[in-house]
């Protein structure tokens, strides 16, 4: 019986490893193995098998629709990767960079065909609310994307914006795998709702910590270039409050150095010192803080055993404490 998330965990570990592809041609599915195999955090499908084990003993009854879960997140980043021309994908070369980006599309592709392939898997009565909410879920994820390569044309982004744009890119998905875990369970309607709203806002805690450790993360923990959202100029949390609260000597810098298109770590350090220097550093940890306890104020919600509850919280914190 798994009872503790390393159990979950292994359970994860273990049918990634049985997952099969295809085979031929080899450079169509060698990408999806090489991307599945780069580990990460894998908090997703962890969160479909927690909100299972929350009403059932048997999570991995539920294993199939979170190793979906799992692909489409990384079919997601496998097109952000080319999108985004980032170079490393948990510190190794991203799929367009290994192979090129024709291939890390059509990979991509095909991905999305087998993490459908996953969900058929689920009893025929499931079937229809499984496919009709992750279809939702999918959109908003693809909104998300649209609105974070739109503001990259953009002067300026207002806060409210880059939440709404960080919820649907990155935070639906958590709260869609939770909720995905609790109607396989056969969950009260009210207990699904609950625990989408928990993972949607932790996932917006999650983005704000990412962006945190963009700027202030170890390189050989975060398995990124630290730095390279102000290379790219990207606006996140920390960048759009700076604009908002910097005075005309500060504004006149970062002005300029936004406007320097290079890879100099001259950028980095003077702009992270305008975010020491205007507090920014402190003011997206208190926003991380903030809404991690909207979400745990949501799982309070939630009608399951306080033990099982306890599961979730747990990797939860873990979440907040996280270095990379």
């Amino acid at each position: 019986m798994l009872t503790t998330l390393p159990r979950i965990q292994k359970l994860i570990a273990d049918g990634i490893e049985q997952l099969e592809y295809g085979s031929q041609p080899a450079e169509l599915y060698e990408p999806i193995s090489y991307i599945m195999s780069l580990g990460g955090k894998r908090l997703r499908p962890a969160l479909t098998l927690m909100a299972y084990y929350m009403y059932h003993d048997d999570p991995e009854n539920a294993l199939d629709h979170a190793l979906a879960v799992e692909m489409f997140h990384n079919f997601t980043l496998m097109h952000d990767d080319i999108m985004d021309e980032a170079p490393l994908r948990r510190g190794q070369p991203a799929v367009h960079e290994k192979w090129n980006a024709n291939t890390a599309i059509l990979s991509g592709d095909v991905m999305l065909v087998k993490v459908y392939e996953q969900f058929l898997k689920s009893h025929r009565e499931k079937l229809p609310e499984v496919l009709s909410r992750f279809n939702k879920c999918a959109a908003e994820v693809c909104e998300g994307q649209q609105l974070d390569m739109m503001f990259e044309s953009r002067e300026e982004v207002g806060e409210e914006e880059y939440l709404e744009m960080i919820r649907l890119k990155t935070a639906v998905l958590l709260g869609f795998s939770l909720e995905l875990g609790a109607l396989l369970a056969g969950a009260p309607e009210e207990d699904l709702d609950a625990l989408r709203e928990f993972g949607t806002l932790m996932g917006i805690a999650f983005q704000l910590k990412d962006d945190y450790l963009d700027v202030y993360g170890d390189h050989e923990k975060f398995g990124k270039q630290v730095g390279g959202d102000i290379l790219s100029n990207k606006k996140t949390f920390l960048l759009i409050n700076t604009m908002k609260q910097a005075e005309s000597e500060q504004r006149a810098t970062l002005d300029h150095w936004i406007s320097v298109n290079n890879d100099d770590e001259t950028k980095i350090s003077v702009i992270t010192g305008l975010y020491n220097e205007l507090g920014i550093d402190q003011l997206t940890r208190t926003s991380v803080d903030e809404y991690f306890a909207a979400a745990f104020r949501e799982l309070k919600k939630v009608n399951a055993p306080l033990n099982r509850r306890a599961i979730l919280r747990q990797f939860a914190e873990s979440l907040m404490d996280r270095d990379h």
